[in-house]
């Protein structure tokens, strides 16, 4: 639960969206006001040492200067937050802005390079012929000048504070984005419980294939150690892996590998000829991606389609086969979230699924809530698998008829994700609930992993009384004869 001071600046971030709502799509202005508290918070960070330094170096400006050179960031003179909102009625503030975040992203070529490409502070086509543009600029650069979101370290304490505030727009903008929602941003709840589930280690490399905004990816990290872990992905939208980026260096993590690009065409992450292995993989892919690439799959340098070639207008097996190759030998884990198709679609995906089985990869199929989701209705699963198996069995739960019924979409619980982490630690068959199948089950069943065959939920109805419903009948009809003989009486009354 967020503490009354994250949800005041929470509110004074989201309050920037007003000066662009109803004139720009929540997809486009979106990155307009995360690059700014981007920059807000390097400005105010960079302040905040500067402020210090000149405490601990009695204003000597040599000792200072070469102290913030070795800062995690550098800003350039005039780059900084205060130096553009005092700029803030100028009449070419968009292009001023566009120079500050090139010079900003060249003194900081190695980290931040590419992170600001994909937006554009003087562009008509988005923010409108100059008046308006500058009137909307001006707007923004106003909120974020708000007291309440001073984002310095001595004011804010947890540096978790920034990045949670970070993810409290991503969250609302996947809310407001309609079906593009689901290219940036996995629901936090569900990110919460894949990290449970795969239970990582401190230690671990953790990769997301899909990345998105990076958020799923952060929360698995987060839930091997505060610090000691690696984070790996790849992302094929240009705008949003610039959001990624942005993303971990809010929440304080510099040693993460992001890669740009299509991971089933062109995977980045490599080791020579090899792709790179990690001990967890995890993603909320595209659900049944249409050309995703298979007329180049079949001379597939890594081999990732040895098991069969998914058919050619759904990738989910090609996106679960190219993570359980990067998944580590003998203990490499892996959670996906797919469609429920997935799960019973036959012809090239039923050899694939079947030939996955029978490797004794999978490890349980965990089936979700519909509209859980944003930008789909249609209810989900989590596949689990893992290379370090010892039991030829699979977990099945039928997770789907527990959650919070919310306005716009449905949610779970703490204790719904309690509920499902006990079951699968258990791994137990649970009645109406969960059920431990033996791979010969599931031979039996042609390799069908369609969870009603596994788990029972069946309830049955409550047996009828027919003598109590024929006497409850004859009463109404008894008293329905009192009512209309009243109603007459009334008729008569009025003459009618």
């Amino acid at each position: 639960m967020s503490s009354p001071a994250q949800d005041e600046i929470n509110h004074v971030a989201w309050k920037a969206c007003d000066t662009f709502r109803g004139s720009l799509d929540p997809s486009d202005y979106k990155n307009y006001i995360l690059v700014m508290l981007f920059v807000k918070y390097i400005s105010d960070v960079v302040k905040d040492h500067r402020a210090a330094y000149h405490r601990e170096y009695k204003g000597d400006e040599a000792r200072i200067t070469r102290r913030l050179a070795r800062e995690r960031f550098q800003l350039p003179a005039g780059a900084d937050f205060d130096s553009l909102y005092a700029l803030r009625n100028e009449a070419d503030i968009g292009q001023r802005i566009n120079i500050a975040l090139e010079q900003t992203e060249e003194a900081n070529k190695a980290k931040l390079e590419g992170v600001f490409r994909e937006v554009d502070f003087n562009s008509e086509g988005k923010l409108g012929q100059t008046k308006d543009r500058n009137a909307r600029i001006k707007g923004l650069l106003e909120v974020f000048a708000d007291p309440r979101l001073d984002l310095r370290p001595s004011i804010v304490g947890d540096e978790d504070v920034i990045g949670n505030v970070y993810e409290y727009l991503l969250e609302r903008f996947a809310s407001d984005a309609g079906k593009k929602a689901g290219e940036f941003y996995t629901p936090g709840q569900v990110s919460a419980l894949l990290a449970r589930l795969l239970k990582p280690k401190k230690g671990d490399t953790i990769c997301d294939p899909t990345c998105g905004s990076g958020s799923l990816l952060i929360k698995v990290g987060r839930q091997a150690d505060a610090r000691d872990f690696a984070l790996f992905g790849q992302e094929s939208n240009g705008t949003t892996h610039a959001l990624c980026r942005m993303n971990m260096f809010l929440h304080g993590m510099d040693s993460f590998r992001i890669e740009w690009g299509d991971t089933l065409r062109y995977p980045r992450l490599v080791e020579g000829d090899r792709l790179m292995q990690f001990d967890i993989v995890v993603a909320n892919p595209p659900f049944s991606l249409d050309q995703w690439g298979i007329d180049e799959a079949g001379a597939d340098a890594f081999r990732r389609y040895h098991r069969g070639l998914p058919p050619k207008g759904k990738g989910d097996y090609a996106f679960i086969t190219h993570m359980i190759e990067t998944a580590r030998t003998g203990s490499g884990r892996v959670g996906v979230v797919v469609p429920h198709g997935v799960l019973f679609r036959g012809a090239a995906e039923g050899r694939v699924r079947t030939k996955l089985i029978q490797e004794n990869l999978l490890e349980a199929v965990i089936g979700l809530p519909a509209n859980l989701f944003f930008g789909t209705g249609i209810p989900a699963a989590i596949l689990l698998f893992n290379k370090g198996k010892t039991h030829g069995d699979v977990l099945f739960i039928d997770a789907s008829r527990e959650y919070q019924d919310a306005k716009n979409q449905n949610r779970l619980s703490d204790a719904h994700l309690d509920k499902i982490v006990a079951t699968y630690e258990a791994f137990q068959t649970v009645e109406k609930y969960a059920y431990r199948a033996t791979a010969q089950e599931i031979a039996d069943n042609d390799y069908n992993l369609n969870i009603p065959r596994y788990v029972d939920t069946f309830e049955e109805e409550a047996e009828i009384d027919l003598n109590a419903v024929k006497k409850e009948i004859t009463q109404i009809e008894a008293e329905l004869v009192t009512v209309r003989q009243k109603m007459d009486g009334y008729l008569k009354e009025l003459g009618l």
